[in-house]
């Protein structure tokens, strides 16, 4: 069995179960979909944690900065100076 044969065979079986699963559901009704209360609730909880982790020093565990001079140099590997930087 080709490749394309057994792509067709699982199209159609794809379709088969499709209309099947369509022919079978009930009829739509129209209601609010209700999310503003889910939604809410998610804004509410974000602010609370982005508050928090912007409120915490979690990168920094002593409270200071360490910082130092770091030789910079070009793509080519030529030296073009130094740096400060800060961890």
């Amino acid at each position: 069995m080709s490749i394309k044969t057994k792509f067709a065979a699982l199209a159609l079986t794809a379709l088969a179960v499709t209309g099947t699963i369509a022919s079978t559901t009930s009829q739509a009704e129209a209601k609010p979909y209700g999310w503003g209360w889910g939604v809410g609730a998610g804004l509410v909880g974000a602010a609370i944690v982005g508050s928090a982790i912007a409120a915490s020093d979690g990168y920094y565990d002593t409270g200071y900065r360490r910082c130092g001079w770091v030789r910079q140099f070009d793509a080519y590997g030529n030296y073009i100076g130094r740096v400060r930087t800060c961890y």
